[in-house]
């Protein structure tokens, strides 16, 4: 390998090693590992700038802005008091209730933005039922996660992967992931109402409490909730259509959202731009450069034929490798970093001969997304949420989240590698 080569790989897991820790904020540190590639001379500005996918940057930009409208409006507040009632107050009927409503919102939305608008909800309910809110917390993660891997917009690897391969349509991730992830969230509610069965008992008294508040109180703007609803709705509509149109997503969804700024007025404006999540932007932005410098030294493809080699070529043992190995990964380490390196190493594996690349996505999809379950780092949702529930004195440890969320996520490869086997490679 050259000495360029040397320098990426040191720059990239020096870099690496500190978002891991945590102990400075990734995105200081993925733009500082850029800004060394570019220093050292492994990247030149022109050339970084075409590693940058700015289909992701824009997308994400898009939907935040959506969202942060939506969120004025309390209609996650009005559904979580709404489906409370629905199932009277029973509290395990309530964590199934709560935790499919996660999923169906983080489907369509970020699943922390889903998670921030739901969490508080859940300690306000928990709180008037007597119960505690961390087996309702828990499930909200798992299933924020197992949701979100269900849409091409649902989760961060998800909307990278789908900007990295222009042949897979938002439709595509729908029908190719959500039959599984239908599976996944069945079982996995299954196992959780198991586990936490002992644990949730609310008195006669507290439910008949819970049933007299009024939901539609929570709706603080309703002509906001009308307009943010219509054009959410019709920007997913046109992401089901984006290869008919000859339109990127990211188009579509800054269109959506500057077409939602135009009708609730300039007012809104700086609140929205203020809600996007500028930090994780920049942090993408640092990361594709850092991969940016694998990739213009050639160690990402001789790490893809190595692959191969493990391999002998084969789809299908490809695809559970890359399943299983995400999977671990993507426990340990936050699956966004993960994804970035995995997208060109993939690309590259297709170059070399490989047959039949599709199952390959799916199954990086898949693994990365589900495997943020297995412990507490593997996702932002999962962090978010434990810090909420400190901040409230419910302490969720490393090991407690561990006991649950490594059988959650085994269960769910499972499931994947069964699915991936049957429904590309033997029907």
């Amino acid at each position: 390998m050259s000495n360029q080569a040397w320098i990426a790989i040191i720059i990239f897991f020096i870099s690496y090693g500190f978002i891991i820790s945590e102990k400075i904020h990734r995105t200081i540190i993925a733009m500082l590992g850029a800004a060394a590639l570019l220093f050292l001379g492994v990247l030149d500005q022109k050339t970084a700038i075409h590693f940058i996918d700015f289909n992701t940057i824009g997308l994400l930009i898009g939907m935040m802005i959506l969202v942060s409208l939506l969120s004025k409006t309390g209609v996650f507040q009005f559904l979580a008091i709404w489906s409370a009632q629905k199932v009277k107050g029973r509290p395990l009927a309530l964590l199934i209730a709560l935790s499919l409503l996660t999923a169906i919102g983080s489907a369509f939305l970020d699943n922390v933005t889903t998670v921030l608008l739901i969490v508080p909800m859940t300690f306000s309910i928990a709180k008037r039922l007597g119960i505690l809110p961390t087996p309702f917390l828990i499930s909200e993660v798992f299933m924020s996660n197992i949701g979100g891997t269900a849409t091409m917009i649902g989760d961060p690897p998800n909307i990278m992967i789908g900007s990295a391969v222009p042949t897979l349509s938002f439709l595509d991730f729908i029908t190719n992931l959500a039959p599984v992830i239908g599976i996944v969230a069945a079982a996995t509610l299954l196992f959780l109402s198991l586990i936490f069965r002992h644990a949730l008992h609310a008195t006669e008294e507290a439910r008949e409490k819970l049933q007299q508040l009024h939901a539609a109180d929570e709706l603080r703007d309703k002509k906001l909730m009308i307009q943010s609803l219509a054009v959410l709705g019709l920007t997913i509509t046109a992401f089901f259509f984006h290869g008919t149109l000859h339109v990127e997503t990211a188009t579509i969804a800054l269109t959506g959202a500057f077409f939602l700024l135009l009708l609730t007025g300039e007012q809104h404006l700086a609140q929205a731009l203020a809600a996007v999540e500028w930090p994780t932007l920049f942090f993408f932005i640092g990361l594709f450069l850092l991969v940016g410098g694998l990739v213009q030294t050639g160690v990402i493809r001789m790490l893809a034929a190595e692959a191969v080699s493990w391999t002998g070529g084969r789809p299908l043992p490809t695809a559970l490798l890359v399943l299983w190995f995400s999977a671990f990964a993507s426990a340990f380490v936050d699956n966004i970093p993960y994804v970035a390196t995995m997208i060109p190493l993939i690309q590259d594996m297709g170059k070399m001969g490989l047959e039949n690349m599709e199952p390959i996505w799916w199954s990086l999809s898949l693994g990365a997304c589900l495997g943020g379950n297995g412990l507490l780092i593997g996702a932002s949702a999962n962090l978010v949420v434990a810090g909420l529930a400190a901040q409230k004195g419910h302490r969720i440890t490393f090991f407690s989240f561990m006991k649950i969320g490594m059988p959650v996520m085994l269960l769910s490869i499972v499931i994947s590698s069964i699915y991936i086997v049957l429904r590309y490679f033997l029907l």
